[in-house]
């Protein structure tokens, strides 16, 4: 995704594009054309001629991003461009040199300053060799990441101890070794480095597995096997949704991701009709109980996950607060936090009984803001397995000079109390065993068969007693 999830390639720079309405579109795009800065993200962008360039700064660089194209506006005036993955942004100017930033698929909104132009150094050449490499990663990390102290890394030891081992003409290899042992510690599923045919860097938290497709079909396949009797769910978005009915009337769903719902199209849009169909095929009058599989569940966009969780409720209710590093000299300074809320699906039928969530260290990034959107749902709702992976940013996607790029988080979601599950996870009502070691040994399904037992005892209970739902 353009500006936060996907480097793309890089743009043109040039000095044309510091006043506001020289613009070849029409008369410009009225209100927007210009140079903004983003609160937080460490990000400019340059609107002009109808294309949208993104540029990505640091106290020590300003480098070309992704691009997207001007493409109309919407009925109340709002310009829209699209990058080359589909993905809609919307810009809206509010007057006194400010502007809203909304990109199709996010859950929140970016907030952007007026510059007079596009620093010189941005029109620069960009910096070459492999200390200028080293420097823009570390203090991309220094003014985005939040999460040093939570992670007890001293960062600017980390900088002190790797750059005397740094200098430009040091092969390709050693470089990324050094880069990937500079982050190592943090054991963050959501930094990344992809130094293309020279290697690859991501992991999880330690005691758990990444996501993979061969994961999800070995899941499937033990699901159907061990839960479902042999019985071959229904299968929707690609194969990314499940359903199945068991016979005591109670609801299976499994959602393995929030997105790449349609191989034809990476449109937002387009996702969010398919994922709108599947559920309503699936969630059906006279439904008893339901079960939500979220163990093996890669995320995606928190949008599609929300959309879920509007299916699931007649009351509006609290998700979860988003907000963003903003001050890069203070690891303690974020934006205004953005609330989001979980709104009915009007026009939809709506499953509001008993709801049981499975979890594991498997669950990423979406799948886990979902999770944390049900911990206000005022009906019935308990989560059995184990602690979620504890990555709930969007991914701050940057790129290196030498063309490398890499990815971290810069953003917490925020419970009611103000507190984030990143790093732990949130923790499971009604802990189980592990799913992925129950998926290799074959052993049978503890918190499938605990999701249902408590969501039976649930039926026995007087009426005024909602469980152990939605702490926190």
């Amino acid at each position: 995704m353009l500006l936060a999830v996907v480097a793309g390639p890089a743009a043109a720079a040039g000095p044309a594009v510091g006043a506001p309405g020289a613009s070849g579109v029409a008369d410009g795009v009225a209100g927007v054309d210009g140079v903004w800065r983003s609160d937080g993200y460490g990000t400019l962008l340059a609107l002009d001629d109808g294309q949208l360039r993104e540029y990505q700064t640091t106290a020590v660089s300003c480098l070309p991003g992704d691009s997207a194209q001007f493409t109309g506006r919407s009925a109340d005036g709002t310009a829209l461009y699209t990058g080359d993955d589909e993905t809609v942004y919307r810009i809206r100017a509010q007057g006194r040199g400010r502007a809203r930033l909304h990109a199709d698929g996010s859950v929140g909104d970016r907030r952007l300053l007026r510059l007079p132009a596009l620093p010189g150094r941005c029109t620069q050449a960009k910096p070459a060799g492999a200390r200028a490499a080293f420097d823009v990663f570390w203090q991309t990390f220094e003014e985005n990441y939040p999460f040093f102290a939570a992670k007890h890394l001293d960062w600017h030891a980390v900088r002190d101890r790797y750059r005397a081992k740094v200098h430009d003409g040091m092969p390709d290899g050693e470089l990324f070794a050094l880069l990937r042992a500079m982050v190592r510690p943090l054991h963050d599923a959501h930094v990344f480095l992809d130094a293309g045919d020279t290697g690859f860097f991501a992991q999880g938290r330690p005691g758990t597995v990444v996501p993979s497709p061969e994961l999800d079909r070995k899941a499937q396949h033990y699901v159907e096997r061990q839960d479902l009797a042999g019985t071959a769910p229904r299968s929707f978005a690609g194969g990314r949704i499940g359903y199945a009915r068991l016979t005591d009337g109670t609801g299976y769903l499994r959602i393995s991701g929030f997105g790449g719902y349609d191989s034809a199209s990476r449109a937002y849009a387009r996702d969010s009709a398919v994922l709108d169909g599947a559920l309503t095929e699936v969630i059906t009058p006279h439904l008893k109980h339901l079960i939500l599989d979220l163990r093996i569940n890669g995320g995606g966009s928190d949008a599609l996950a929300l959309q879920v969780a509007e299916r699931l409720t007649d009351h509006p209710c609290f998700a979860y607060a988003k907000r963003t590093r903003d001050n890069p000299h203070d690891p303690t300074g974020f934006t205004r936090p953005q609330p989001v809320r979980v709104t009915p699906a009007p026009g939809r039928h709506r499953y509001t009984g008993p709801l049981a969530v499975l979890t594991g260290g498997e669950t990423y990034s979406a799948g886990e803001t979902l999770t944390q959107a049900f911990m206000q749902r005022p009906a019935f709702t308990v989560r059995v397995g184990q602690n979620t992976q504890g990555v709930f940013s969007d991914i701050l996607t940057r790129t290196l000079p030498d063309g490398w790029t890499f990815g971290l988080p810069n953003e917490e979601y925020l419970t009611p109390s103000g507190t984030t599950f990143d790093g732990p996870g949130i923790p499971a009502d009604i802990r189980a065993g592990d799913f992925v070691h129950d998926i290799s040994r074959g052993t049978p399904d503890s918190a499938f068969t605990q999701a249902l037992a408590a969501l039976r005892a649930h039926d026995s209970r007087p009426p005024t007693s909602d469980g152990p739902a939605r702490r926190g």
